[in-house]
C-alpha cells in the first residue's frame, strides 16, 4: 500500500561563508610595459586592467588556496567541512590533486577532497557539484575555492597573454538548508564544447604531448589563447547560459540586482551585459585590480562587492562564466546576510 508519509524535502546548498585572498605583490600596466612593447592606455583601453597581484617565486596555487579557504571558513563562523573541492587550472602538480594537501593544511583531514577542472568555469562548476553533494545527503557542508596562479604558466614575455591575467583565490562555504531561504544556490545551466579545444591551452604536460614523445618547446608549455575567437564564444555562450538559467528560474531581466561574470576582459562583460539588456551598472567588476584570476574571479569578485556594500542582504544575482574546454555556466542565488573575509 502507497505510504501517506511525505519524503523529506532535498536539502539545497546555501552560501554561509566568503572569502577572498590575493598575493601582496602587485605588478601594474607601467611594470609590464618595461619588458613588453605595450604602455597603460593601451592595457586599460583593451582589457579595463590597471594592475594584477602575482605570486612569490615558490607560492604555489595550495598557498593561495589555503589562505583564501581560512579565511571563508571564520566567515562561516565553523572549522569542519564533510567537503574541499579546488576548482584550479593551475594545480601544485599533474598528480596528486591539489584539494587534499589544501584540506589537511586547514585541519580538515579526513574530509572529502578533489579538483575540479574546468578552466574559468570552474568555480560554478564547483557550485553546482558542492550543491550534488548536499543535496544526495553525502555532506552537510563543503567548503569550495577557486584558485589559481596563472604567472605560473603564462609566458612572461607574451604581450597577449601577460598583460591579462593575475593570481588570486576565492573561496565559499555551503552548508545544507532550504531552496527558499537566502543564500540558496540553484537553477544551474552547465555546458561545453570539445571542438573547440585548441582555442585555450596549455598544450604540454600531459598524456596527450607525452605520448608524441620529445621536448615540449616554450611555446606549448605556456598558455595559449586565440582571443577574437575566443571573444565571440564568450560572450554568445555566457549570455546563451545566462537566459537559459534566468528561464528555468522564472526570473526576468529586471529581476537582477547584480550580474556578477567571470572577470575575463571588461569589454566581454560589457558586451554580454549589453546581450541580455542588463543596465552595465549592474555589471560587478573588480577586474581593473586584479585582472583575470581564472577560477578564482567570481569569489573574488563577490567578496569585494560584499565588502564594498554594493552587494547587500536580498539582492538577486546572477553568475555566468566561460572558460577553455570550451565550458560554461550560470547560476543564481539571492545573497544572505553575509559578511566576507579579505
Amino acid at each position: 500500500m502507497p505510504s501517506n508519509t511525505l519524503s523529506p524535502p532535498v536539502p539545497a546548498a546555501v552560501l554561509c561563508g566568503l572569502a577572498g585572498w590575493v598575493p601582496p605583490r602587485v605588478v601594474t600596466n607601467d611594470e609590464l610595459a618595461e619588458r613588453l612593447d605595450t604602455d597603460d592606455t593601451w592595457i586599460r583601453t583593451r582589457t579595463g586592467i590597471r594592475r594584477r597581484h602575482v605570486a612569490e617565486p615558490g607560492q604555489a596555487t595550495s598557498d593561495l588556496a589555503v589562505a583564501a579557504g581560512r579565511l571563508a571558513l571564520r566567515s562561516a563562523g565553523t572549522d569542519s567541512v564533510d567537503a574541499v573541492i579546488v576548482t584550479t587550472t593551475t594545480p601544485d602538480r599533474p598528480c596528486p590533486a591539489t584539494a587534499p594537501v589544501v584540506a589537511t593544511r586547514l585541519g580538515l583531514a579526513g574530509a572529502a577532497a578533489f579538483d575540479v577542472g574546468a578552466v574559468c568555469t570552474g568555480f560554478v562548476y564547483g557550485l553546482a557539484t558542492a550543491a550534488g553533494l548536499i543535496a544526495s545527503g553525502v555532506a552537510r557542508r563543503v567548503l569550495l575555492i577557486g584558485a589559481d596562479t596563472y604567472s605560473t604558466i603564462v609566458d612572461p614575455l607574451d604581450r597577449t597573454n601577460a598583460i591579462i591575467f593575475g593570481d588570486g583565490a576565492g573561496a565559499v562555504v555551503l552548508r545544507a538548508g532550504h531552496a527558499d531561504e537566502p543564500g540558496a544556490v540553484g537553477h544551474f545551466d552547465l555546458g561545453s564544447d570539445g571542438a573547440h579545444e585548441d582555442l585555450i591551452t596549455v598544450a604540454a604536460g600531459g598524456s596527450r604531448q607525452r605520448a608524441t614523445g620529445g621536448e615540449p618547446t616554450r611555446a606549448e608549455r605556456h598558455f595559449a589563447m586565440r582571443g577574437k575567437e575566443v571573444y565571440r564564444h564568450a560572450v554568445t555562450r555566457m549570455a546563451a547560459s545566462a537566459r537559459t538559467a534566468l528561464s528555468e528560474a522564472g526570473w526576468k531581466t529586471d529581476d537582477v540586482d547584480h550580474f556578477v561574470p567571470h572577470q575575463a576582459n571588461l569589454r566581454i562583460l560589457h558586451s554580454v551585459a549589453d546581450d541580455l539588456d542588463l543596465p552595465r551598472e549592474r555589471c560587478v567588476a573588480n577586474i581593473d585590480a586584479v585582472g583575470n584570476t581564472g577560477a578564482a574571479s567570481i569569489p573574488l569578485a563577490l567578496a569585494d562587492a560584499v565588502a564594498r556594500q554594493r552587494i547587500r542582504a536580498g539582492d538577486r544575482l546572477l553568475l555566468t562564466a566561460f572558460g577553455g574546454g570550451l565550458t560554461w555556466g550560470s547560476c543564481l542565488l539571492t545573497w544572505p546576510e553575509l559578511a566576507p573575509h579579505l
